[in-house]
This record gives C-alpha cells, structure tokens and sequence, in this order.
C-alpha cells in the first residue's frame, strides 16, 4: 500500500457540491476515474492528458512527469476494471474473478516507477516514466493492499447511493462512510430530520 503522503481527492456530488475523498491507496484513487458497466458514465480516462491529470491528483509525490501513450490509458483503464471488480468482490467476501486477477498481477510483474534523489536530495522519479510504469505502481500497491494488514478493511461506503471504495485506516477501524463532509453530513440531516418528524 502506497504510504506517500495524500494529496486527497477533490470530488464533486451530483448537485455540483465540492468534497474531500481519501481512499488511503493509489490503487483506490484509481477507481474514482470510471469503471466497468454502470460506472462506465463517469469515465474520466480518454486520452494521455487525462491519465497525466490524474496521477497529478494522485497520493504520488512528486508528481511524475509521465509519458503516456494512447495505448497506455487503454490498459489504464483495463486495469481500472479489473481491479474494480477484484475490490468489490473482495469487499463482498466472494472470490476474485481469475481473468481480472491475472491482468492485476500482470501489470504488477512489469517495472514500476522508480524512486531517485536529486543532487540536493530531493524526491524524483529516475528516467522519464512510461504510463506503463505508472500503471504497475497502482496494480502493485493493490497487491500490497489486498494482501497486506489493512485488507479486511476495504469498504465501500455506507450511503446507498454512493459506490466509493477506501480502506479504513483510522485507529478504531470504525469509518462508514467515504467523506464525513459529504455521506456522513447527509446521513446526519437525514437522521435529524427523522427525529423532527418523529418528535412533531
């Protein structure tokens, strides 16, 4: 699991309302941009600029200065997929799909980004990184995940109508939903207003 420090996401509701998202790994980051099926309508992965955009968003630091290919957000957004339907089937307790594993561990078997210091001792990554490099960082960081100490905390928020995926990492391990300032405020109204409507 990617322990650089997080940049959090910026995310909007579907009334426009601004808020902050952590999902604690890049790999989760990740999910925010599209997925398969009915997450199809909010792809954000069309071409290099926008895979660019968002490792810019990303918990990497520094920012990479990436080469991308078209090619390269195809399988982007490949891994994007699979990866979806791994986490959700794991935060289910069902088995993860074998052709979706396989293009994780995969991606995750080729060079990753590779960390370098600068002569005043500065973070980099060494060379020009290649969207392939990029996206075996994020399948890494989800085998990191998945099998690592935090991946019976993988949880999808609690709202029913909100399909983000984090992983807890607060101490009591206890967090339901995916932003206080946004599911958890909603909940919170609603509750208040249910206790009005009880009370009058």
């Amino acid at each position: 699991m990617d322990s650089s420090a997080s940049k959090g996401l910026t995310l909007h509701s579907h009334t426009g309302v601004a808020y902050r998202f952590d999902p604690g790994s890049l790999c989760l980051e990740l999910l925010t941009t599209g997925g398969p099926g009915p997450y199809r309508r909010y792809e954000v992965l069309h071409e290099p600029a926008d895979l660019a955009a968002w490792a810019d968003r990303s918990r990497l630091t520094p920012t990479p200065a990436l080469e991308i290919s078209e090619a390269d957000v195809a399988d982007m957004r490949r891994l994007r997929d699979a990866l979806f339907r791994v986490v959700i089937a794991h935060t289910r307790g069902e088995p993860h799909p074998p052709g979706d594993l396989d293009t994780v561990n995969e991606t995750a078997a080729r060079p990753p980004l590779a960390p370098a210091i600068t002569p005043t001792g500065q973070r980099q990554w060494a060379g020009t990184p290649s969207g392939t490099q990029l996206a075996a960082t994020v399948a890494r960081d989800a085998v990191e995940l998945l099998t690592g100490p935090f991946a019976h905390r993988i949880r999808t928020c609690a709202a029913e109508d909100c399909h983000l995926v984090y992983v807890d990492t607060s101490r009591p391990g206890r967090r339901r939903w995916c932003s206080m300032e946004h599911c958890g405020n909603r909940h919170k109204v609603r509750a208040l207003r249910a206790r009005h409507s009880e009370e009058g």
